[in-house]
């Protein structure tokens, strides 16, 4: 019989307007979501580790064009890609993240090789990159980032000098974009994972809290896994996502209660945007948002499905 699992994945938090969102746009989105949870429950349900979950779960938003990660990443000031990503494994508190990489198909795999392969946490750039083809990923031309709705976008914010839109042209293009998954499985391990092409516009080799383990992504088995979409400068600044695995375990408060005292108190008070999705030790699953609307998903203890994008629902 086997032992009680659960996973919740994200596609990003921020202004995600109803009004501007096509039936067509809405289902595929949606079932893109789906396809990400059930990725990483159905290693779950074959007694598989949490991590293997999160990082099959996030290699499906990074393959989809609706998410900033991977194939849906948005585009530097210089009209490249760069993405960042990070896991970790409540186990043992392994880590591995990668920043500013540009020609990786799916960058939360290289930050899992970086945990698995490496005695460092964090690589970056070209060194990132040389650490992946000694590990025989396969180069991947700019050409395949590149989409029509981001280069769209990075003209449009180029025009008005902006990192964010104003005007938006589709239902998210003032989301805050990042994909990630955490899971539990039946082995009580907890697990966690986040993945980003950044902001639109970036320059100067920006990054954000995705590939900071403590402010985008934190796991600790008994406790907490989480993973963080938002305004990753605020985020980093405020350590959210170790924040909140502090506040319940030395403060003793329950997965809810943390998530909201942290995207509803100080980062909210600061000007911090975001979310984040959370699963505690006993693989108990909560979503906070200070913001309209965050894609997400998940599958409970129970086996239920669950899909979702405002606030509201």
């Amino acid at each position: 019989m086997s032992k009680p699992f659960s996973i919740a994945i994200h596609g990003g938090a921020g202004t995600i307007l109803r009004e501007q969102m096509s039936k067509d746009l809405n289902e595929e989105i949606r079932r893109d979501l789906e396809k990400s949870a059930r990725a990483g429950h159905e290693i779950l349900a074959h007694g598989g580790d949490a991590m293997d979950a999160v990082v099959a779960a996030v290699k499906v938003l990074e393959d989809s064009e609706h998410f900033n990660a991977g194939r849906g990443s948005v585009l530097t000031h210089k009209e490249m890609v760069e993405m960042d990503a990070s896991v970790m494994h409540g186990e043992d508190a392994k880590v591995g993240a990668v920043a500013g990489v540009r020609h990786i198909r799916n960058p939360v795999e290289l930050a899992r090789d970086v945990m698995e392969h490496s005695p460092h946490v964090l690589l970056i750039g070209d060194g990132a990159e040389e650490f992946a083809f000694g590990l025989q990923h396969t180069y991947t031309e700019q050409d395949y980032f590149v989409t029509d709705r981001r280069y769209d976008q990075l003209q449009s914010m180029k025009e008005k000098g902006l990192f964010a839109l104003s005007e938006s042209k589709y239902p998210d293009d003032s989301k805050h974009g990042t994909v990630g998954a955490v899971a539990f499985d039946q082995q009580g391990n907890l697990a966690a994972a986040t993945s980003t092409g950044g902001i639109t516009n970036k320059q100067y080799g920006r990054v954000g809290d995705s590939a900071i383990i403590g402010a985008g992504t934190y796991a600790q088995n008994g406790n907490l896994a989480v993973s963080a979409t938002g305004m990753g400068e605020y985020f980093i600044r405020k350590t959210v996502a170790s924040d909140i695995a502090a506040r319940m375990r030395y403060l003793k408060e329950n997965v809810q209660q943390a998530c909201e005292a942290v995207i509803h108190g100080e980062l909210k008070a600061m000007g911090g945007e975001g979310g984040v999705i959370a699963i505690n030790g006993d693989g108990e699953i909560h979503f906070s948002m200070n913001t309209s609307g965050m894609y997400r998903a998940s599958i409970g203890l129970d086996g239920r499905l669950m899909v979702k994008i405002y606030a509201d629902e």
